[in-house]
């Protein structure tokens, strides 16, 4: 009796394991989100089922759809593209049906709603994810940031210079605090078309985590401002950058200026030009926003602050730079009108001179546009950097979703070229709750990967829909 219950066991136990071993992961489905006008992949794009999942398609616009339940079904899919869509039904769903299985491939084909064209996802985690669950790029180690906030570069040294604000690591909620960085090629792609791979060299520390480049001292975050690349009189060339010291609520309490340590890799204070504890007066105006070069009638060149517009000006030399007695004032635009004329007030963003355009351009955001507050992203040219600007027109938007400090990056595009590329900080910080008619408020999800980092976009200046913006030639 006991030898026959052992045998049972024992191919019961065998039974289990051949089982077992016969269970293996469902093979997933890929989906392939297109934009249906220029057959680019289209990143952030999100489908969402009836039950609630989400799935969101990488820097190369896939999806690797493997939830065992939909295998075989018909399955309604929410499409939520920030810009992309596809069209409503009969009930106002705007969707589509697919029916996912296993190895296979599906389309979803959407429309370009906006003028900007999504180019993808500079920063962050996962730029490839879904990509590489289905075998189509091989592994690669992440930099190390899951998010960061708004950017600053300067050519410097023959490399381009990244700083970026509050970063976020993986290990802790509480990330870096005195600005991530890293170095690139001036021009680091051949092509700034989609599936974007940006490649950047992150400052690290000895454990190979990124780290911040601007502890500077005292309390708080330290904020970055104006970083631009200046040569002195004996031609040496200085990365400088004006800063601020942060405390509970988002207060300055100190502002100053900081100079890059080549030996240390590190910004070091310069000159502090107020503090919160000392002050007798109001804070001064220092270089914020972003540089741009510029060059008067005579010749003589300068560096311009705003955010976007102009409002110091200071001879392009580190020692102008550094005697804030050389520094001029100017007043800025505190107000567009766009094609139906309507006002629109910049927030923030910046300029450059475009060669294509024989213009300055801007992008800048909205201050408290619709439908989102702090998503609605403009441009606008003029044959000053001081205006008067064009007309302005929209060229991205978003659905309960900010997008704030856009910054153009004049050096990716080719001399001459009618490409206009900008990024800008995409997140659900100062977003929601949404404003609908028959339902109740909703607060903003956030984009699982996209969320709290830097999305790359591009403009084609010879569009007819920016016509509105051309000044006389």
């Amino acid at each position: 009796m006991k030898t026959q219950m052992l045998l049972c066991v024992a191919t019961s136990l065998t039974s289990l394991v051949v089982a077992t071993s016969n269970l293996t992961a469902a093979e997933a489905c890929r989906i392939e989100v297109i934009d249906q006008q220029s057959g680019w992949p289209v990143p952030l794009v999100e489908l969402r089922t009836v039950s609630g999942l989400r799935f969101v398609s990488d820097n190369a616009g896939v999806i690797a759809c493997d939830a065992p339940e939909l295998m075989g079904r018909e399955t309604w899919f929410h499409v939520h593209g920030q810009g992309y869509g596809v069209k409503k039904d009969g009930f106002g769903y705007e969707g589509v049906r697919l029916t996912p299985q296993p190895g296979s491939t599906l389309r979803v084909e959407v429309d370009r709603r906006i003028i900007a064209k999504r180019i993808g996802r500079i920063t962050g985690a996962g730029l490839y994810g879904e990509s590489e669950k289905l075998g189509d790029r091989s592994p690669r180690p992440d930099s190390g940031i899951v998010g960061c906030d708004s950017v600053q570069t300067a050519v410097h040294r023959g490399k381009l210079h990244w700083i970026w604000g509050d970063s976020n690591l993986a290990h802790y909620p509480l990330g870096i605090f005195h600005a991530s960085a890293a170095t690139s090629a001036l021009r680091p792609l051949k092509s700034f078309e989609p599936p974007l791979d940006m490649p950047l060299e992150y400052f690290r520390d000895q454990r190979g985590r990124p780290r911040g480049v601007a502890n500077l001292p005292g309390r708080g975050p330290t904020w970055l401002f104006g970083m631009v690349s200046l040569e002195d009189a004996s031609g040496k060339p200085h990365l400088v950058s004006s800063y601020m010291k942060v405390e509970p609520p988002l207060a300055a309490w100190q502002r100053g200026l900081c100079e890059w340590n080549e030996a240390t890799q590190e910004f070091e204070v310069k000159r502090v030009l107020w503090d919160k504890n000392d002050a007798t007066g109001p804070e001064p105006s220092i270089p914020q926003g972003h540089a741009a070069h510029w060059a008067d009638s005579t010749g003589q060149r300068w560096v311009l602050f705003g955010n976007p517009f102009p409002v110091l000006k200071i001879r392009a030399t580190y020692e102008s730079w550094n005697d804030p007695t050389k520094w001029e004032s100017i007043g800025a635009p505190g107000q567009l009108k766009s094609a139906i004329g309507t006002i629109v007030k910049p927030h923030s963003g910046s300029i450059a001179w475009n060669a294509f355009r024989e213009r300055w351009v801007t992008i800048f955001m909205e201050a408290f546009g619709e439908p989102s507050g702090f998503g609605e992203i403009w441009f606008a040219e003029s044959e000053s950097p001081f205006g008067p600007w064009s007309t302005a027109v929209k060229v991205l938007s978003h659905q309960n979703y900010s997008f704030y400090n856009p910054q153009i990056h004049a050096e990716f595009a080719s001399e001459g070229s009618a490409h206009l590329f900008f990024e800008g900080t995409y997140t659900t910080l100062f977003a929601g709750p949404s404003k609908t008619k028959s339902l109740a408020p909703t607060y903003p999800r956030a984009t699982p990967r996209y969320d709290y980092n830097q999305i790359l976009y591009r403009l084609d200046l010879d569009e007819e829909a920016l016509a509105a913006t051309r000044t006389e030639d």
